[in-house]
């Protein structure tokens, strides 16, 4: 064959060649494509529902500033969610960081004079706490063998009663903290607008991702949840890394639980209560298979942004409160019958 036909032939068979380019990228990112697609779809629907709310920028620098305190869990989570667990005691995780963080402030009152080197200190307290109770989590459910969903559910209500008796029921206020670098640190305004909280949840999504998907724990993550015991077989330590995965999920959590509560100077012994059902929905709407095996944090990171805004567009379009949560049901059934569909035809 001359090289002036070879060329033509490599010219011809260049469209099949992309065309099996791009069946073979949408097979790999099946998952992260339809969720992407049910975001354009809702947003759509939205803007032209109500036009007024959702063409001005007044309401995405809302969700920017309330998304991420929930968010930002459902980015550790998801991980354990993809090594075959579950954690259900983060929202008190989120309080339990916070009591820390006010006694050791407390403790230290008579012995350091600055205000911001006594908050830096019971900021590292309270994220240290938030580990320690990840790490027990994960002790209890390897050790022990208990199912996580059962193991946390339980922790959940340990830690939370710990949050009640340590604190009497009260809630305080945190002004002290305005006067520290660390406020405008965690939740203040980049120029003025841009919310802190919202590139704290991009930064913890980035590290996420890499941690995930460039580096062998998110590697041995994924082949826990896919197979355990071949994961054994081929010498992975799946004891340790799921431990580790609850710890993620106990660092982050005392670290929401803070940004939460420095966002409104305040705090309350039920911080954290609200964010159960909408951490988990971002999960499983992104994708996440609750088997374990599966997942993307792009998934998750699309799926909170649904789920955070599916109240303001209810109320938007005229819609009474009652119809939110109607809404978040439907719209995760018909996502995850998707994401089912969609992975069966790309295996």
């Amino acid at each position: 064959m001359s090289s002036q036909t070879k060329e033509f032939a490599s010219e011809a068979n260049q469209p099949y060649r992309e065309a099996f380019n791009l069946g073979r990228f949408v097979r790999a990112n099946g998952t992260q494509l339809g969720i992407l697609g049910v975001f354009c779809v809702l947003w759509i629907i939205f803007i032209r529902a109500a036009p007024d709310t959702f063409l001005s920028p007044q309401i995405y620098l809302a969700f920017m500033s309330t998304i991420p305190f929930f968010a930002i869990i459902a980015i550790p989570l998801t991980i354990v969610v993809i090594a075959g667990e579950m954690d259900l005691s983060f929202p008190s995780i989120m309080a339990m960081g916070m009591v820390a963080f006010s006694m050791s402030y407390n403790a230290m009152d008579a012995n350091i004079e600055s205000v911001t080197l006594k908050v830096l200190l019971a900021f590292a307290i309270a994220l240290l706490t938030g580990t320690l109770i990840g790490w027990l989590n994960g002790v209890i459910v390897v050790k022990f063998s208990i199912p996580s969903l059962v193991a946390t559910i339980g922790t959940q209500f340990f830690w939370r009663g710990a949050v009640l008796v340590l604190t009497e029921g009260a809630n305080f206020t945190l002004k002290y903290i305005k006067g520290t670098f660390l406020h405008p640190a965690l939740v203040g305004k980049i120029g003025g607008t841009f919310p802190m909280q919202m590139l704290w949840l991009i930064i913890i999504a980035v590290l996420g991702w890499v941690l995930l998907n460039r580096h062998r724990f998110g590697a041995h993550i994924y082949l826990i949840g896919d197979n355990a015991k071949s994961a054994e077989l081929m010498g992975v330590n799946t004891g340790r890394r799921r431990i580790e995965a609850f710890m993620l999920v106990g660092l982050i959590s005392a670290f929401a639980g803070v940004v939460a509560s420095f966002h409104v100077a305040y705090f309350w012994p039920s911080l954290g209560e609200g964010y159960l059902l909408k951490t988990l929905a971002s999960v499983f709407l992104g994708g996440t298979s609750v088997f374990g095996g599966v997942g993307t944090l792009f998934g998750t990171f699309i799926g909170a942004f649904i789920i955070g805004s599916i109240e303001a567009a209810t109320v938007a379009v005229g819609l009474t409160g009652f119809w939110t949560e109607l809404i978040y049901g439907l719209i995760i059934v018909l996502s995850v019958i998707m994401h089912t569909y969609l992975r069966k035809r790309t295996e």
